[in-house]
């Protein structure tokens, strides 16, 4: 290390010291040096720019979302467009209102049409608005914003990114192409594991048929052509029913908690303890899904332990095969169903 990437290395460290930054240290500092290296790089002032308003935008949000870390979420996506006398925009208002009085707090894009109504259902102390600046569209709905619960986006990547991240369920109503990006972006994530399980419904008004044809077109011509597997639409509800979607987003969490990957060993932590009847059965029904070996309850791992990750929790553990993905939504649905889990 030269004397200048010290005396960097030194101003750096003074300057967090300076700040009263203790925890997450390391994360700060690299943050810190890796805006200067951009600097150093001589990065052009548009990509700056962007890194800038992305880190701003970032923090602003996380700032939104922090008080309401312990509360669950349900992030609803749909159309700009939908009028308040469409069912569509009635749909998401029931959905979301019921799912406040559950415990719920809803987050939309803080905008017009399908978000309006789901934000009106919510009320305005449990809806949360992410808004994007755009020439051709609305100003964010008055029902988060006048509660201060909005934060606005100049990017459209920061604002999936919060809209995602945050939620531990999702709502799609139909919509055109920004609602059907959100919605695939939303299988992609998880058909690649870059997202833990979430419930997905895709919720149409009564008697609607939009998304029944997207799973047509899915199952009669994405899973022949070999591009996806043809288990990994299994993930989603399709449904008309405001009910249906209720349940799905409550009942995907009765038992199931949460999950880590340990090398090659999925690890799935629950609410409560299988028997060991339960065990059994789950290995008859899901074995064939293994690479090997079985479905056993296990304590936490040592890693979990150094993390304090969920440790807790009662977990099994199992060596899923590759791209089982509507698998492990099955075995989920399975541990929500045990007679323990009552």
């Amino acid at each position: 290390m030269s004397d200048k990437d010290l005396d960097i290395t030194g101003a750096v460290e003074a300057i967090m010291a300076e700040a009263g930054i203790t925890e997450n240290s390391s994360l700060v500092r690299r943050i810190l040096t890796t805006g200067l290296g951009l600097g150093q790089d001589d990065t052009s002032r548009l990509d700056l720019k962007i890194v800038a308003s992305a880190l701003t935008e970032m923090r602003d949000a996380f700032r939104l979302f922090r008080p309401y870390a312990d509360a669950p979420k349900v992030t609803v996506f749909g159309s700009a467009r939908t009028q308040a006398d469409d069912p569509l925009y009635e749909q998401a208002r029931s959905v979301a209102a019921v799912l406040a009085e559950q415990g719920w707090m809803v987050v939309t894009g803080a905008g017009p049409g399908i978000m309006q109504a789901a934000a009106e259902g919510a009320g305005e102390k449990m809806a949360l608005g992410v808004s994007i600046k755009l020439p051709f569209e609305e100003k964010p709905n008055a029902v988060v914003a006048k509660d201060t619960h909005s934060v606005e986006m100049k990017y459209f990547f920061t604002r999936k990114l919060m809209l995602v991240k945050e939620s531990t369920g999702f709502i799609c109503l139909p919509g055109g192409f920004g609602t059907l990006d959100e919605m695939f972006e939303l299988l992609t994530l998880q058909q690649t594991g870059k997202a833990e399980p979430m419930p997905i419904v895709l919720l149409d008004a009564p008697g609607g048929t939009f998304w029944r044809g997207l799973e047509r077109f899915i199952r009669d011509t994405l899973v022949p052509a070999g591009v996806i597997s043809a288990d990994d639409f299994d993930r989603v509800l399709v449904t008309d029913d405001a009910e249906a979607a209720v349940a799905e987003m409550t009942g995907f969490w009765r038992n199931y908690h949460s999950l880590r990957w340990i090398e090659d060993v999925l690890v799935l932590r629950l609410k409560n303890q299988p028997t060991s009847a339960e065990i059994a059965a789950l290995n008859t029904e899901f074995g064939h899904f293994l690479v090997d070996g079985a479905i056993e309850s296990v304590p936490a791992h040592a890693v979990e332990i150094a993390d304090s990750d969920a440790i807790e929790q009662p977990r099994i553990s199992l060596r899923l095969r590759q791209r089982e993905v509507g698998g492990l939504y099955r075995l989920i649905a399975a541990l929500n169903g045990l007679e323990s889990a009552r």
